[in-house]
């Protein structure tokens, strides 16, 4: 029996902003799952965020094992195999944007946010670079297992600002990291357990940013356990307040999980790549590319060009049923 998971998300423009720079991927055949948060104006930080979240899809449904057995992308840091391909496809996301932006004047400056989860056996790689957020959802409480690269959370962790006066501050939504603004990334990782019952939730700081934890946790309670309804409500709760960004959340809910030896083990930083390694991910993305750009041809074929039986074809086929049918009857009449 292997992991088995249900996971459910909603992504929503909010009430303010004229377009929706956020991404929510779902991707229950390799079990990940990320929000991402586009920054650089409308169309660069759609770009950005959508740009994250394809290049890691693209890296688990097509490139896992190659990934994997590459050394020269290796991070210094022993992790399950899930979680090497979660790092190493960030850094590649990373790498794609930051490209992106330096090419074309359009999109200079854009980055983005990413948390991701990817699940196997009994247990979860987290990985994030930026402000959106993971959470566990416990009976009593709900667990950030997250913290924020924010400008607010450098100075709580400092001591040099309370929670009270970060709420006021006016950098608040100032992030010390994300992907793309730099030619490298750090990102931070995670391993957790897991078991069959557990929820964990995945937002942009469109929900986090203007709700505490204890008030996101009160409006969970109310969906008693229904993880559609956890969206519905915490979206409708950030458009209530006001919807002054985009707000998305992913909820994943374990069903099934497959007994493994690994461990935990608590958030460390991988620091950035070295120049080398950069030039190694720009080969690598030279074939992610053409493997987006085969697909996304095919998602824009015509229907003439996928094949479709002409009107002649579709007419012999129901002519040659017709016949058949009539010579049944009439076997049956001839008896």
């Amino acid at each position: 029996m292997s992991l088995v998971c249900k996971a459910v998300g909603k992504t929503d423009i909010g009430l303010v902003r004229t377009g929706n720079e956020d991404y929510l991927q779902l991707d229950p055949q390799n079990n990940v799952f990320a929000v991402c948060d586009g920054m650089g104006g409308h169309a660069a930080g759609e770009v950005a965020s959508m740009t994250a979240a394809e290049i890691i899809s693209t890296s688990f449904s097509h490139f896992k094992r190659e990934l994997l057995d590459d050394e020269t992308l290796a991070f210094g840091r022993t992790v399950p195999d899930t979680g090497t391909i979660l790092v190493k496809s960030i850094r590649l996301a990373n790498r794609e944007i930051y490209n992106r932006a330096q090419t074309d004047s359009a999109l200079s400056g854009m980055g983005t946010t990413i948390v991701v989860l990817s699940l196997e056996a009994d247990y979860m790689s987290i990985a994030h670079v930026g402000d959106s957020r993971a959470y566990k959802i416990e009976e009593r409480e709900l667990v950030q297992l997250t913290k924020d690269h924010s400008w607010v959370q450098e100075m709580q962790d400092s001591q040099r600002i309370n929670l009270s006066e970060a709420d006021v501050s006016v950098g608040k939504n100032v992030i010390t990291r994300a992907l793309g603004v730099r030619h490298d990334v750090e990102v931070d990782y995670r391993l957790i357990k897991v078991k069959a019952g557990d929820k964990f939730m995945l937002c942009s700081d469109g929900l986090c940013g203007f709700a505490d934890n204890d008030e996101i946790f009160d409006v969970i309670k109310r969906a008693e356990g229904n993880i559609e309804k956890i969206t519905d409500l915490l979206v409708k709760m950030a458009n209530d307040r006001g919807g002054m960004d985009n707000v998305t959340i992913a909820v994943v809910e374990i069903e099934k999980v497959e007994e493994s030896p690994i461990e935990e083990c608590q958030t460390f930083t991988i620091s950035a790549e070295s120049p080398e390694l950069l030039k190694i991910e720009d080969l690598w993305l030279q074939k992610i590319n053409a493997k987006r750009q085969e697909m996304a041809e095919l998602d824009d074929m015509p229907a003439a060009g996928k094949k479709t039986p002409d009107n002649k074809v579709v007419f012999a086929i129901f002519a040659g049923f017709f016949i058949i049918v009539l010579l049944f009857i009439w076997m049956l009449m001839s008896k």
